[in-house]
């Protein structure tokens, strides 16, 4: 113990208890911002796909605070809009590369949306395929279980 006490009285010691002071604070920064920074959800929540209801075009817009929907499109105009993610294919399997979707709810057409590339239904806050999920309804099988409505 005296052996330390003396060591660290030297100033080799004192710039190691430094050293060693300075190694702990950087550690003990990344550990907390690992636990309470950069928040991979709040990311996601900016970071989002839109697509602009002028062209049809799906594009990429982070959104800052108190913008308000629909936002600034590639074409120009304020028509950008939430898109909805579709995981199907025409033949009911799953893809891994989604197709981005503009839900008609979002630019006031109250009739069910359906995907453009697959042709089946995309509803709000659309779930990714789990390992026992069916496709959704195509439009035909929409429509007929609905009797034949739009």
């Amino acid at each position: 113990m005296s052996r330390m006490r003396e060591f660290f009285n030297s100033s080799s010691g004192k710039l190691a208890a430094i050293g060693l002071v300075v190694l702990a604070l950087v550690l003990a920064f990344f550990s907390y911002r690992s636990s309470f920074g950069g928040d991979d959800a709040a990311s996601i929540s900016r970071d989002r796909m839109f697509v602009d209801a002028s062209s049809g075009k799906p594009f990429e817009h982070e959104l800052q605070m108190g913008e308000r929907i629909p936002v600034k499109a590639p074409s120009g105009g304020m028509t950008g809009y939430p898109a909805e993610l579709c995981y199907w294919t025409k033949d009911g399997k799953r893809k891994k590369d989604p197709t981005p979707v503009l839900l008609n709810d979002s630019v006031g057409k109250h009739e069910p949306t359906f995907c453009p590339d697959c042709g089946r239904l995309v509803v709000g806050h659309n779930p990714q395929p789990g390992p026992d999920s069916k496709p959704p309804p195509t439009k035909a099988e929409y429509q007929a279980r609905r009797g034949g409505g739009g």
